[in-house]
């Protein structure tokens, strides 16, 4: 209760209820407990599902050697952009007499590499465990490699501004500037840790379609030329200190991880056909094969269908977040959120 005075007499009113911190972050939680339940219960439905008459390493269309190396390459390089600038932005934010701190941040970054490449190792060995499901393997880790494509691609367009973006790598590093000892340098090793690995870890699972179906020497191939390119933009931004486009970089990078996603989204609908899980029905041309080897295009309505729905949910989320941010609040008028053109450092 609130007492206040009005004339000769004192009022009491209620206090307004303050909305419980952990609210927000509970329904986060379930919604994605609830998600992970059903990706886990569509994965074995197709790890026990029946297959059909055909025989899917006959009726498929291995992609080329460049398309291959192009999608891994792509998809290192986007992920490594990414990780570069909110390292960036984090390392920059310690000045002064926090300088120091930046040493265990660094060596968090290097563990969560290491830590990377255990897990493309382990994720592997798990899939050669698995390797007796033959044809529904592939197709089971193209599914996997689409769901979580298209999370990352709506994260991207809906956190492209980017004050929403590194906002809570900040909030973390103000937590842990605000301890001493060994907490405070665990805290700085974590934030570190946690600031990399996230995009090691999705370009792990990204890769593994990729790997199944080309093999890993062509896929480590395009790994090779995105770390090359992931270090030679790291290489500017931290020794050179020039002013980088980064926000024309990460649209543009994310702009091809959109045709990846439609790429990756054509050959696993094949896989689907093949396997005779959704019907296939042949179009009245003929695709031409080159497109099937370079871009997954195939003469059947369902694989098109497929690839043009993905396109849609894409552009579509672009068009959201831009309603979202920017067109209602301005109609309401509230502030609307700012694009900003370089990574904050505050």
């Amino acid at each position: 209760m609130v007492s206040h005075t009005v004339g000769d007499r004192t009022v009491d009113t209620p206090t307004p209820a303050r909305p419980q911190a952990g609210a927000g972050s509970g329904r986060r939680l379930l919604v994605w407990a609830l998600g992970l339940l059903v990706l886990g219960g569509a994965v074995y439905l197709m790890a026990t599902a029946s297959t059909g008459p055909v025989d899917p390493t006959e009726a498929s269309t291995p992609q080329s050697r460049g398309t291959v190396i192009f999608n891994a390459s792509m998809i290192v390089f986007r992920e490594g952009l990414e990780a570069i600038l909110i390292f960036a932005a984090i390392i920059a934010s310690f000045q002064g007499a926090n300088a120091t701190r930046r040493r265990p941040v660094v060596l968090g970054a290097g563990v969560s590499f290491l830590a990377a490449i255990a897990t493309w190792f382990a994720v592997g060995a798990l899939l050669d465990a698995a390797s007796p499901l033959g044809a529904r393997l592939e197709a089971i880790t193209g599914f996997i490699a689409i769901v979580v494509l298209l999370l990352v691609l709506n994260w991207f367009v809906h956190k492209v501004y980017w004050t929403g973006w590194i906002a809570k790598h900040h909030r973390q590093r103000r937590k842990v500037l605000g301890r001493v000892g060994v907490s405070a340098t665990f805290g700085l090793v974590a934030l570190g840790f946690t600031s990399v690995y996230r995009e090691g870890f999705e370009v792990v699972l990204f890769l593994q379609n990729l790997k199944l179906t080309a093999g890993s020497g062509v896929v480590l191939e395009g790994v090779a030329l995105g770390l090359a390119a992931t270090a030679l933009v790291g290489l500017v931004t931290f020794r050179l200190q020039r002013s980088l486009p980064y926000k024309k970089m990460l649209i543009s990078t994310g702009v091809l991880i959109g045709v990846v996603l439609v790429v990756m989204v054509g050959g696993t609908a094949l896989s689907f056909i093949d396997l005779g899980w959704i019907p296939g029905h042949a179009t009245p041309f003929t695709v031409p094969e080159w497109m099937g080897s370079w871009f997954e295009v195939y003469s059947y309505w369902e694989t098109l269908a497929a690839q043009a729905l993905a396109a849609v949910f894409v552009i579509g989320s672009y068009y959201a977040a831009e309603y979202v941010r920017v067109k209602r609040p301005r109609r309401r008028g509230e502030a609307v959120a700012q694009r900003a053109a370089v990574a904050p450092t505050a």
